[in-house]
């Protein structure tokens, strides 16, 4: 029985015809966070990438998508610093940005590899429930499912200037497709269902978030609902924007901002409200932010003030 490849699919099919639910764009994985590039949800842990639901239906494939040649090549776009002229602010220009060169990057922690975890035999298994022990494909097919060796990976993954392997093995790959094919190192019990979620567990959350900009400040407001106004923390950097904001339930939104441009942290302020956190960050340059995010710079031009005629 062929198996379909699709990512997020992964399952044997009988018919071409029927639905496949997968995911059509390649991962992301960027300053800690992981997702699709088809999708919204972002995450932080990898058995969290790993259930992120499929997006897309469409027909089953037994054919490995194609890797897109040079694109790890194709230089990012830079968008120059802003021009005046005429009372005119005009940002983006065909003068190449010279890039400051990169800190070095320091070498990954050791990971610690995560507690066994078995099933509890009166939880009863979803019919085709998939392992869920890393590097395993099996699917529950009835009790029997547990009598076949479960070979998987007890380390966890590890994503290091474009490498990406496991901690409990050597081997290292390159691409993603590669890496989800790394056998596993150990044979064990197949773990269909997991451990239950404990209520104390504290669980990382995406808030959506948005910014505007005056002449003198960028004003972002992220969506997160009853922070603890107390236990809140947000460190201002030059260049950077740490964030740490506990909510009810046992729920944090906790992420790191690449900013655009450099900004004045004794002057920067924050607010929180039952609805929102409102930061506002001083420019320290007063020039215009096309993006938040330095890694979100789209070579737009944006200009500010009235266009000559």
């Amino acid at each position: 029985m062929p198996k379909c490849v699709n990512k997020g699919c992964g399952r044997e099919f009988t018919n071409y015809t029927e639905p496949c639910i997968h995911h059509p764009g390649p991962p992301i994985f960027h300053e800690g966070q992981k997702g699709w590039q088809c999708c919204k949800p972002r995450v932080l842990t990898f058995d969290e990438f790993l259930s992120i639901p499929p997006c897309t239906t469409g027909a089953h494939s037994t054919e490995a998508p194609k890797p897109i040649e040079n694109a790890a090549a194709q230089p990012s776009p830079e968008v120059a610093a802003p021009t005046v002229k005429d009372g005119v602010e005009t940002y983006g220009s065909a003068a190449p940005v010279t890039k400051s060169a990169a800190p070095v990057a320091k070498p990954p922690t050791p990971a610690k590899e995560k507690p066994v975890v078995e099933d509890d035999p009166s939880i009863p298994v979803p019919p085709d429930a998939p392992c869920k022990r890393l590097g395993c494909t099996a699917v529950y097919k009835g009790p029997g499912a547990y009598n076949t060796p479960c070979v998987h990976h007890p380390g966890v993954p590890i994503f290091h200037e474009g490498s990406k392997g496991y901690s409990c093995c050597k081997r290292k790959v390159l691409e993603f497709d590669e890496f989800l094919k790394i056998e596993g190192c150990k044979e064990g019990r197949h773990l269909f269902v997991g451990a239950p979620k404990s209520k104390e567990e504290e669980e990382l959350v995406n808030c959506r978030y948005d910014f505007y900009q005056t002449y003198s400040d960028v004003i972002v407001s992220i969506f997160a609902k009853k922070v603890d106004n107390e236990k809140a923390k947000i460190e201002f950097l030059q260049r950077e924007l740490h964030v740490d904001l506990p909510m009810p339930d046992n729920k944090r939104f906790k992420q790191t901002f690449q900013l655009y441009g450099l900004i004045d942290p004794e002057n920067s302020t924050y607010m929180v409200s039952t609805t929102k956190v409102e930061i506002k960050l001083k420019k320290a340059d007063g020039t215009s932010w096309p993006t938040l995010r330095s890694d979100e710079a789209t070579g737009e031009i944006i200009q500010i003030g009235k266009p000559t005629k």
